[in-house]
């Protein structure tokens, strides 16, 4: 891979095709992967690293599906399922009000928390917490409330939105290639629904992420395939916020042969991204499924946000992710300077709440 023509051509606007983003899955030269990437990223950005004091609220882990490659869900009745109710949610954000500005709410495909469920949790949230943002329910969640209440997903996203969602996660994504998704979740919707959904809530002027899940049965061409989908709908609508590319977790998984993803594996997914993903502003380093030292790393391979403090993240852990269940402020601002970068506390939408300039 000549690296020095393809900064040329990127820098004058050019594109890379899928056949070179295989290629450079596939190249040997990681440094000069990572300095491509990190070149894009600073034209982009500068050293500006963003992160966000955020707080994971999981509703529920009882879920229909029972996703192989998911080591959270649990059926109803099993040993470790659990419920929240509306109040215990509110308890939750009355806890830290004024101490994060989002809150992160996703969780199985429980069969007695419809759209009502939903839209009275959102209320009693923003109640508690009036000035923060919610991010919530991922396209496969949007789909399953639609089915439930016999509504279309626009109808169902514009009842959300006016109970307050702010923003979607991007979830339930996986790997879009249909014989990849049959054997990694055949129980999900299928690419197309999802982007369908994603593509709705664009129109109605909710903003999203965009995820991965890479490092289980897949091959570059079907990373390349997902990029490449989400790349034409951003093209289209402009409402993608960051892509995350998401390390599989294999620990108490249904999914056979499968090893932890090495630290190469993950900072080429990253960089390739940053350079495939010419239309997507932010990358983001998912510190809690990467580990907080490689998040780092990664922040010179492409990536310019660590997502953020977390507070209790319980989907990655139950599948044996070994780092923390949530980081503190010193502890992100530690990491983002150590690699050289400038924190940026923001908001759900990217705007900047503080700069830490050195």
């Amino acid at each position: 891979m000549d690296f020095k023509e393809l900064t040329n051509r990127l820098d004058g606007g050019g594109r890379i095709t899928d056949k070179e983003a295989v290629e450079l899955f596939r190249t040997d030269d990681i440094f000069g992967l990572g300095r491509l990437a990190n070149h894009i990223a600073e034209k982009r950005h500068k050293k500006l690293v963003y992160f966000i004091k955020n707080m994971h609220i999981n509703p529920s882990n009882i879920c229909i599906n029972r996703c192989k490659f998911c080591a959270f869900s649990k059926s109803e009745g099993e040993e470790g399922s659990y419920e929240m109710t509306i109040e215990d949610a509110a308890a939750k954000a009355r806890a830290v009000r004024g101490k994060v500005s989002e809150f992160h709410i996703v969780g199985g495909l429980h069969p007695r928390m419809g759209l009502q469920f939903y839209s009275e949790l959102f209320r009693a949230v923003k109640t508690e917490a009036p000035g923060a943002y919610i991010k919530a329910l991922t396209a496969v969640e949007i789909d399953y409330l639609s089915k439930e209440s016999g509504k279309s997903p626009r109808k169902v996203l514009e009842i959300l939105k006016e109970a307050g969602l702010d923003s979607m996660p991007g979830g339930g994504a996986e790997i879009f290639r249909t014989g990849v998704r049959d054997k990694l979740c055949p129980e999900k919707i299928p690419a197309k629904r999802w982007l369908q959904i994603k593509e709705t809530a664009h129109g109605l002027g909710i903003k999203t992420t965009a995820t991965m899940l890479f490092g289980h049965v897949e091959s570059y061409a079907d990373r390349v395939d997902h990029l490449s989908r989400l790349r034409k709908l951003q093209d289209k609508t402009g409402g993608f916020l960051a892509f995350i590319p998401l390390p599989f977790h294999p620990k108490n998984t249904r999914i056979k042969d499968t090893r932890p993803i090495s630290g190469l594996d993950i900072l080429k997914t990253v960089a390739v991204s940053r350079i495939y993903l010419d239309n997507f502003d932010h990358i983001k380093a998912y510190w809690v499924m990467a580990g907080e030292k490689l998040a780092q790393v990664c922040l010179a391979f492409g990536a310019n946000d660590m997502d953020g403090t977390v507070i209790e993240e319980r989907i990655t852990h139950a599948a044996g992710g070994e780092s923390k269940s949530a980081m503190t402020v010193d502890e992100i601002l530690h990491i983002i300077k150590k690699a050289g970068k400038t924190p940026v506390e923001r908001d759900t939408l990217y705007n900047k709440r503080k700069v830490w300039r050195s």
